[in-house]
């Protein structure tokens, strides 16, 4: 069954943060890492994975993507610490 994926990129330690969605996770983070398309992410240097989400369906995925870009900013630190209070690279983590 495929799955989708809320994602949260930061440029370091409560630095720039970027908040996406896919079903591909670890390649798409690995596009980020290597700098595979020009954007946001390439010109600030945001490609550490520091939080993500598991969905079972596309619709879930993009109306969860949608609130988190509203939140403010120190909500979003907040669910990152909640998880990852070193904001440790969870790429290596990952099923490549």
């Amino acid at each position: 069954m495929k799955q989708f994926y809320v994602y949260i990129l930061a440029s370091k330690k409560y630095g720039t943060l970027y908040i996406g969605v896919t079903s591909l996770l670890p390649k798409r983070i690995w596009q980020h890492k290597v700098g595979a398309f020009q954007g946001f992410t390439k010109k600030y240097g945001v490609h550490i994975l520091v939080y993500y989400e598991v969905y079972e369906d596309a619709e879930n995925a993009i109306k969860r993507e949608k609130r988190l870009k509203k939140y403010r900013r120190e909500a979003k630190i907040k669910l990152i610490e909640k998880n990852n209070p070193e904001w440790n690279d969870l790429y290596e983590t990952l099923n490549h």
